[in-house]
């Protein structure tokens, strides 16, 4: 597969299982399904398998990662929120004057 190229969840999913259930190296297991070194240690990391569901979802700290960056954006906008309110009275305070 060529550079920067998007995979699949489920060969995700399968690559990840593949890892897990064989006794092989990561680097063994990349050269066989020709992606890049590396890779599938990335994807061990960030993704887990529910195996309730069989899915492959976030793993925790992921998670953690994105409700962090939820949080973050939201408290930027109240701020922009916060900033225009503050202006807006700052010029009808001045115009009651």
């Amino acid at each position: 597969m060529g550079k920067n190229n998007k995979y699949s969840d489920e060969f995700k999913k399968e690559a990840v299982r593949l890892l897990e259930s064989t006794g092989k190296p990561k680097t063994t297991i990349e050269q066989e399904l020709g992606i890049t070194h590396g890779l599938l240690g990335r994807w061990q990391k960030r993704f887990q398998i529910n195996e309730a569901t069989d899915e492959l979802e976030l793993s925790d700290v992921e998670q953690l990662k994105a409700e962090v960056r939820r949080l973050k954006r939201e408290a930027e906008i109240l701020r922009q929120e916060r900033d225009i309110l503050k202006k807006t009275v700052s010029i009808f305070s001045r115009d009651a004057k």
